[in-house]
C-alpha cells in the first residue's frame, strides 16, 4: 500500500515487554487474575446497582457508567496483552492499531469528562441538597454522559485521524504493549510541529479543562463543608467525595506524566510501567475505592445477594 511517498507499514510489532522477555509468563500468572477480578468487581457492581432500587441514584449511576467504561477500556488493551506475553510474535495489523487507539482513546477522554460530572453531582449533593433530586434528575445525568460520550468520540476521532495519515516508512516497531500515541507517533517517517501542537493542545484540553471544573466544585464543597457546625456532619459530607478525590487524583495524575509532557523527555520504560499502573491497577483499585468500602453498596450488595440465594415463592 502506498501512501505519499513511501510504503505504508501493514503491521506493527509490540516490544514494550522485550527487555523482561526471561518474566513474561510470570507477568502472564501476575496479569491474568488481577484481570478477571476487576471484571468480576465491576460485573458485582454493575449488577448490584441495576438490581436494588435504592441505588437507583444519581452517584450510584454514574458510578456504574464508570465500571462499565473501566471494564471495555481494558478489554481494549489488556487481552492482547496477555496473549502477547505468550506469544513469539506480538504483532497487531495497521488497522487494528488504528482501532485500539481510537477505542482506547475514546473511552480515556470520556473517563476525564464523567469524572467532571461526577464532580458536579457531589457539588449538588452537598451546596444544594435541598434541591438535588430536580437539579440531577434521570434526564440531566444521561445528558451528562451523553455529553462525555460525545467529547471522547470527537476527541478521539481527531487524534486518531491525524496519528495514522502520517506516513510509516522506517520502522514498525512500538517500544509499548499497545498503540498509545507517543510510541505510534515515535515510528512515524515524518511529522510535522504542527501536529504535534495540536494534539498535545488537546490533550490539554482533555485533561486540564476537567480537572478545573472539578477543582472549582470541590472549592465549593470544601467552602460548605466548613460551614457545617457538627463534626460528624463534616465527616459524613466529606467521606462521600473521598473515592472521587482518590481516583481523580490517580487518573490525572498518571494521565498527565504521560501525555502532558514534551517529546523530547518521552521514555519508553517509564511510559510502560505507567501504563501497566493505568490499564490493570487502576482499574482493579478503582471498584474497592468507590464501591467495596461503601457501607450503603455493602448494605444493597447483601439484600441482592440475599434475593438471588432464597427467591421468593
Amino acid at each position: 500500500m502506498e501512501r505519499g511517498n513511501g510504503t505504508l507499514v501493514t503491521e506493527f510489532v509490540f516490544l514494550g515487554f522485550s527487555s523482561l522477555a526471561g518474566l513474561q509468563r510470570l507477568l502472564f500468572v501476575a496479569f491474568l487474575p488481577l484481570y478477571l477480578f476487576t471484571l468480576g468487581t465491576n460485573a458485582i457492581i454493575v449488577s448490584t446497582i441495576v438490581l436494588d432500587r435504592a441505588l437507583h441514584t444519581p452517584m450510584y449511576f454514574f458510578l456504574a457508567v464508570l465500571s462499565c467504561s473501566e471494564t471495555c477500556y481494558t478489554f481494549v488493551i489488556v487481552p492482547k496483552m496477555l496473549v502477547d506475553l505468550l506469544a513469539q510474535k506480538k504483532t497487531i495489523s495497521f488497522l487494528g492499531c488504528a482501532i485500539q487507539m481510537f477505542t482506547f482513546l475514546f473511552l480515556g477522554c470520556s473517563h476525564s469528562f464523567l469524572l467532571a460530572a461526577m464532580g458536579y453531582d457531589r457539588y449538588v449533593a452537598i451546596c444544594n441538597p435541598l434541591r438535588y433530586t430536580e437539579l440531577m434528575g434521570h434526564g440531566v445525568c444521561v445528558g451528562l454522559v451523553a455529553a462525555a460520550c460525545a467529547c471522547g468520540f470527537t476527541i478521539a476521532q481527531i487524534i486518531t485521524s491525524m496519528v495514522f495519515h502520517l506516513p510509516f516508512r522506517a520502522s514498525n516497531q512500538l517500544r509499548h504493549y499497545f498503540c498509545d500515541i507517543a510510541p505510534v507517533l515515535a515510528v512515524a517517517s515524518h511529522h510535522s510541529r504542527l501536529s504535534q501542537l495540536v494534539i498535545f493542545m488537546i490533550g490539554v484540553f482533555v485533561l486540564v479543562v476537567p480537572l478545573l471544573l472539578i477543582l472549582i466544585s470541590y472549592i465549593r464543597i470544601i467552602s460548605a463543608i466548613l460551614k457545617i457546625p457538627s463534626s460528624t456532619g463534616r465527616y459524613k459530607a466529606f467521606s462521600t467525595c473521598a473515592s472521587h478525590l482518590i481516583v481523580v487524583t490517580v487518573h490525572y495524575g498518571c494521565a498527565s506524566f504521560i501525555y502532558l509532557r514534551p517529546k523530547s523527555s518521552y521514555s519508553s520504560s517509564q511510559d510502560t510501567l505507567i501504563s501497566v499502573s493505568y490499564t490493570i491497577l487502576t482499574p482493579l483499585f478503582n471498584p474497592m475505592i468507590y464501591s467495596l468500602r461503601n457501607q450503603e453498596f455493602k448494605s444493597a450488595l447483601r439484600r441482592v445477594m440475599g434475593h438471588t440465594s432464597y427467591p421468593i415463592n
